[in-house]
């Protein structure tokens, strides 16, 4: 609990935390509890990892646990989801906004810029799934099993997706915004709402350029980002598409630009005056790296050396024409860190996957509040904790 207290006390001095959450709402028409209460009790139960609601009830009967919000009584785990059905999701969002503009006012983004750049990238992921449980908001799909004679059967799954926003950088990650896809829509539907909410909460200069993967590569998402206001850079994987084909036969006649990062020798060239399709008179250039490295790995007691080779092309719009193909090609490759980062700490740490409330707004509210608790966490002990620099 010291170290608890200690966490505390500085998100109160730099976000004062304490204030803004007492700013949170809910519906309830005559709380016994206040808001305030739970809501801490629920931002501490995602900082120190508790796996559900149940747990976090427990732990809210702990004398330094009480002291410290100043509790009267302890929870319980259906307050717990009774509140989190009701809150104002907007209030939690503000908190989650607040927070990132004050670490850009005090200048943590710097070491994450690429050129002078502040690159954000844009990815969905899976939080959980069922074959009995679900909400309006659920998703649904048709799944192949087996039943009990090994016949297989097609049931229908019912699951949670959403897109995040991120900003990696060499000293901590922090997460920007989320945004669930609804039944029936697709990734690019849901990306495009949470550039707009973005682009109002953060504004249009908070960062400058977007990465995402191959999924989003197509005309009308270009098109889309370009008018509000940002950079685009996006993997291309489709073969089919015309500007691949011409890529594949102009930097064959080209002679590259040798680099190397991380023990990989990287092969660069690019490609400008390109569009994407036909129908988009949109220019575009691509960026093709060829990357070489070694493998070391142990196989049956023996240090095994093994040589490796990637082939990646990314595409980038007319804003990024000044920067040299460096930029876009370690612009690029920051996009996996939402995926080694984010997802896959969220999943192993902070159990991304279990679903504590299934709820629409249940689930909205403790993503966000999820989501709140890494970012704080990241920036309390890896920018400020001692022991984690020692």
């Amino acid at each position: 609990m010291n170290f608890l207290g200690q966490f505390w006390r500085y998100v109160t001095k730099v976000f004062d935390l304490p204030c803004r959450l007492r700013a949170v709402r809910d519906t309830r028409p005559f709380p016994l509890i206040p808001t305030a209460s739970v809501s801490a009790s629920l931002l501490l139960g995602a900082v120190l990892r508790l796996p559900s609601f149940l747990q976090l009830a427990k732990d809210t009967g702990r004398a330094g646990w009480r002291r410290l919000l100043r509790l009267r009584a302890p929870l319980n785990d259906d307050l717990l989801g009774y509140v989190a059905e009701r809150y104002r999701l907007e209030d939690w969002r503000q908190i989650l906004v607040s927070t990132n503009l004050t670490l850009k006012r005090n200048r943590a983004f710097e070491p994450a810029k690429i050129h002078g750049l502040l690159v954000v990238a844009l990815d969905a992921n899976e939080q959980f799934k069922s074959r009995c449980r679900c909400c309006e908001a659920c998703c649904q799909r048709k799944v192949t099993v087996r039943d009990r004679d090994g016949r297989p059967v097609e049931v229908v799954e019912f699951y949670h997706r959403m897109v995040y926003a991120q900003i990696h950088g060499p000293k901590f990650s922090v997460i920007l915004d989320v945004e669930p896809l609804r039944p029936g829509e697709d990734e690019c539907a849901a990306a495009l709402r949470l550039l707009g909410r973005m682009r109002r909460l953060y504004g249009p200069r908070f960062f400058d350029a977007i990465t995402v993967d191959a999924w989003y590569t197509n005309s009308v998402f270009v098109r889309s980002v370009r008018r509000l206001g940002w950079a685009l850079i996006s993997v291309l994987k489709q073969e089919r598409f015309t500007v691949y084909q011409e890529t594949t036969a102009l930097a064959a006649a080209q002679n590259p630009v040798r680099r190397e990062w991380q023990g990989r020798q990287v092969a660069l060239r690019e490609i400008r005056d390109l569009t994407l399709s036909q129908d988009a008179h949109e220019p575009i250039r691509v960026v093709v790296s060829d990357e070489t490295w070694v493998q070391t790995r142990r196989l049956a007691g023996q240090r095994v050396r093994t040589a490796q080779r990637t082939h990646w092309r990314w595409i980038a719009t007319p804003e990024l024409d000044p920067y040299p193909a460096e930029a876009i090609w370690r612009a690029g490759h920051q996009r996996w860190g939402v995926e080694n980062h984010a997802f896959n700490e969220l999943t192993q740490h902070y159990h991304l996957e279990h679903c504590p409330h299934h709820h629409p707004v249940a689930i909205g509210a403790w993503i966000l509040i999820l989501i709140l608790g890494f970012n704080l966490f990241e920036v309390f002990v890896r920018l400020h904790g001692q022991l984690w620099r020692k």
